[in-house]
């Protein structure tokens, strides 16, 4: 590994976060001289319409993928669940590393967890994803658009914009803000998009040392369970616009995948849901998975809610 590197990262909080934890990872097991790159992303300075209106998650990390291309920087750290399901051509995934907690948090100043919430209240997110299954879990409440990154979401909820937020448990956990967890949704309640929780390492694909490197920095287990949930939404042509959730946990050696579609214009439409387990040890395998569960849902009856995202 080269003696210097430099990290693109954005300049929130909880990337800088991610960025400095790469670089400390980096520099103990290899003795790197590691700098900051911080850069803002269409992502961050569109904040008046939902991402499935402007690009999708993409817009997050196109920015860091330019100083990569012109060498400005060697890598970057992204929350693997905003990093589209094909890279562009002359990019490569590095590394995965160890997945913080995978689950959605209930976050609310008056009540503990969703049952709580009295009838017609306000709950804020930013993803589509979420929406389909708080409407499976409560019909009765409004669901309203939350952009902006982590501590701006927390004070809207603060200055009693809403009722209750739902976040990533993983970014609050990251940032020391866990005490604003009220409750978690376990997975069988409202199931975690593709890759959350999970850090991803994006590098030249044609920086082959580099991706030696840090591929032996990779969690094996997180790396497999993300490419099948990934599968998934690949299989399916995932987007923002899609409200896809997969989530991958091992039982034994034996990975559990489960996945749920939701209609993109009707958020109280029935859910589309599947789950399929086998033994994966490769990544053919994780993949072949995660087709496989796209595939029931293509059986349940998903091509009518694929038409329309």
């Amino acid at each position: 590994m080269a003696e210097s590197i430099v990290i693109a990262t954005r300049e929130s909080r909880l990337a800088l976060w991610q960025a400095e934890h790469v670089r400390d990872l980096l520099a103990q097991r290899f003795g790197a001289q590691v700098d900051l790159l911080g850069m803002t992303t269409r992502g961050d300075q569109i904040l008046d319409r939902t991402l499935s209106k402007v690009g999708g998650k993409g817009l997050f990390v196109k920015e860091l993928e330019t100083a990569l291309e012109e060498g400005r920087a060697h890598l970057a750290v992204h929350s693997l669940k905003d990093v589209p399901m094909d890279l562009p051509e002359g990019f490569a995934l590095a590394a995965v590393l160890d997945r913080e907690d995978p689950r959605d948090a209930f976050i609310s100043p008056r009540y503990e967890r969703l049952a709580d919430l009295p009838q017609g209240a306000k709950v804020g997110t930013s993803s589509l994803r979420r929406w389909v299954q708080l409407g499976a879990l409560r019909p009765d409440l409004v669901v309203e658009p939350l952009r902006g990154n982590l501590d701006t979401r927390l004070r809207k909820l603060d200055e009693g914009q809403y009722d209750a937020i739902v976040l990533a448990a993983a970014g609050l956990k990251r940032l020391g803000l866990g005490e604003r967890i009220r409750s978690v949704f376990e997975p069988g309640e409202m199931l975690p998009c593709a890759g959350q929780g999970a850090l991803g390492i994006e590098v030249r694909a044609d920086n082959q040392p580099l991706l030696a490197q840090l591929g032996t920095m990779t969690h094996r287990p997180t790396w497999l369970a993300v490419q099948a949930e990934r599968a998934v939404s690949r299989a399916l042509g995932g987007s923002c616009s899609m409200p896809l959730a997969a989530h991958g946990s091992w039982r034994g050696d034996k990975l559990w995948l489960r996945a749920v579609l939701g209609h993109p214009q009707q958020p109280l439409a029935a859910l589309l849901r599947t789950e399929v387990e086998d033994a994966v040890q490769t990544d053919a395998q994780a993949r072949a998975l995660g087709e496989r569960a796209a595939q029931a849902l293509r059986s349940h009856g998903a091509a009518g809610y694929l038409a329309v995202s």
